[in-house]
């Protein structure tokens, strides 16, 4: 005895219709040679084949979702982070590296250690970070004013510590340190005796900005001292900044090119001449 079949009716345009003869041909749902959509119809409805959701997000909008969870994760809104990450797994856009952090971000949401960091820097409480790096070396950081910031994309633990052994910065600087949070797997937290101190150490730089930049310059409120045009020359704007690490400030200062110059001090004029010098030799420009 055979099974009697219930038909349906599709009404669909010609263009359409072909759009789902394709996929039936596709997926070798077809009656003889040709495609057969009755087929295809019944393969969804019995889960042979899975809908997905278009793959054709831009990178933007992946990049504004991943920012979003980011800010959520700041904020302690942990759940919620978690729900976007799944989100964006669900995609076939991501690139492999992107891919690889939502997946431990799911897995392990928020590392014990990045909460006690957390606690502390709201308490003003001095404490020891001790962690093993991605290279495997051990680090011991006596820290007495910390704060989590973005440099680039990337989550930083900013820091003023005792430890000044490897810090190559200038002697003003060599007490701030940068962790960058993700590069740190396991670490050991506990409160330490001392005093909180107010902010990182910091250096006053004066720079010039020059033609287009000095006039689409936005200033940092909460870095930059002095910011107004010069008269002799003119059409020049002088900034003051306070800087606390010469290696983000002349990653900000090369992107500004020939229409930024270092003005003092001498010790920063002459690190920044430093990566000009490797710069033009990189480039066969100097020997």
């Amino acid at each position: 005895m055979s099974l009697k079949g219930h038909s349906i009716t599709l009404s669909v345009l010609e263009r359409d219709k072909r759009q789902l003869e394709a996929i039936a041909l596709e997926f070798g749902k077809t009656w003889g040679d040709r495609p057969n959509i009755s087929k295809l119809v019944e393969a969804i409805a019995r889960r042979q084949l899975v809908l997905a959701p278009n793959h054709d997000w831009t990178l933007e909008r992946i990049k504004a979702l991943n920012r979003a969870r980011t800010a959520l994760v700041d904020a302690g809104e942990i759940e919620m982070a978690v729900l976007i990450a799944q989100l964006l797994l669900e995609r076939s856009e991501l690139s492999i590296p992107l891919r690889t952090e939502l997946e431990g971000f799911v897995a392990e949401p928020v590392r014990p250690w990045r909460l006690q960091i957390e606690t502390y820097l709201r308490r003003q409480q001095p404490f020891q970070l001790s962690y093993q790096d991605a290279a495997e070396r051990l680090w011991h950081f006596n820290i007495y004013y910390g704060e989590i910031v973005t440099h680039e994309d990337r989550k930083y633990l900013d820091c003023w510590c005792e430890e000044t052994t490897g810090n190559q910065d200038l002697p003003e600087l060599v007490h701030n340190w940068c962790l960058r949070l993700d590069r740190i797997t396991e670490a050991a937290i506990s409160p330490i005796p001392g005093q909180w101190h107010t902010s990182l150490d910091t250096i006053p730089v004066e720079m010039h900005l020059l033609r287009g930049l000095a006039f689409a310059y936005h200033s940092k409120t909460n870095q930059d001292e002095i910011n107004e045009w010069l008269t002799d020359p003119p059409q020049v704007r002088r900034v003051i900044r306070r800087v606390t690490s010469t290696f983000w400030f002349i990653r900000e200062v090369l992107r500004y090119g020939k229409d930024c110059q270092i003005i003092s001090p001498e010790s920063m004029r002459d690190r920044f001449k430093q990566e000009l010098i490797i710069l033009c030799q990189n480039y066969g420009l100097i020997d």
